[in-house]
């Protein structure tokens, strides 16, 4: 049975571990994996993977990252035995090896819920509701926000709610006018946005779950006291510290998100991304990837959004 080893870094370990184990048993080889003290191993290179590898005895073959740099032949050459780049993904190992079928790693899975906000909701024809509706969440929307306006009350939310809800959507509701939101609840919606002292009144009666946050933002001690007075009424919440935009507090605003991660471990969050997405005037991928990356650490388990400025 050959014997291979594997080398790979800090960060590329547990994936490499995951990937492994299977592919040996299927094709019938031994395995070593050696993780070299290095935290990306992208940026090994062959003279610093000289001083650092130890090659135990019976390896046959040894398999480095797809990147490492360098002239494997001084390796080669100082434990007799040889050595090549890998694939540069460490999923595509089992191609590499020898199973050009292997199915592709599953990416379906994921961990934050996308709530998709059409704004001035209440100005729109239902089927243009509808339509708008349908394409987010093609899109990769998972709840419909309806963003209604402030100063107006919308009459006619209950059905198109009720539509939305027909049509498949899991539908939110964004406002803080107390006929709009129970009416909403009323036909279906399942999440209400937002609520602090000024609404708790009424909103501690409403069965549905409620997004709480700071009667300001900077204002800590208010999202606590808000939302464990919805709690004590027996009310579903979800925390939100609020994200303000990029030179108005955006700094500040995400060190909220680590500290009320730190002193509710367990509550839920969401995290209103618009404020930085539809503000900042750039390409939105490389934000989405960023802000995504830091709701994937802190457990952020939703994300409020909209797709209204060009960018």
């Amino acid at each position: 049975m050959p014997r291979i080893l594997f080398v790979t870094g800090r960060f590329a370990e547990p994936a490499l571990r995951q990937v492994v184990p299977a592919l040996a048993e299927q094709l019938g080889i031994a395995y070593d994996i050696a993780v070299l003290p290095i935290t990306v191993a992208a940026l090994m290179h062959v003279e610093w993977v000289q001083r650092k590898l130890t090659v135990p005895e019976g390896i046959d073959r040894v398999i480095l990252p797809g990147w490492c740099q360098g002239d494997l032949s001084i390796l080669a050459n100082q434990w007799h035995v040889p050595f090549e780049r890998g694939p540069k993904d460490v999923f595509d190992l089992p191609e590499y090896l020898g199973r050009p079928n292997a199915e592709p790693p599953q990416l379906d899975d994921y961990s934050i819920e996308i709530l998709a906000e059409i704004n001035h909701a209440s100005r729109l024809p239902l089927d243009e509701l509808l339509r708008q509706a349908d394409a987010l969440r093609q899109s990769g929307a998972n709840v419909i926000d309806l963003g209604c306006i402030p100063g107006d009350c919308w009459t006619s939310i209950g059905t198109a709610t009720r539509q939305l809800v027909a049509a498949g959507h899991r539908v939110s509701v964004d406002s803080f006018v107390e006929q709009e939101v129970t009416d909403a609840v009323a036909n279906g919606a399942e999440l209400v946005l937002s609520c602090n002292s000024s609404n708790l009144a009424w909103a501690a009666n409403v069965p549905a779950e409620f997004v709480v946050i700071p009667d300001s933002p900077p204002d800590a001690a208010s999202l606590d006291a808000n939302a464990a007075a919805m709690t004590a009424a027996g009310c579903k919440v979800r925390l939100d510290p609020i994200l303000e935009p990029v030179g108005f507090g955006f700094a500040t605003s995400l060190a909220r998100y680590f500290d009320v991660r730190q002193r509710h471990p367990d509550a839920a969050l969401m995290m209103g991304i618009g404020n930085v997405t539809e503000l900042s005037e750039v390409d939105s991928a490389g934000v989405n990837f960023t802000l995504a990356a830091i709701c994937e650490e802190l457990r952020i388990g939703s994300v409020l959004t909209t797709q209204v400025i060009n960018w």
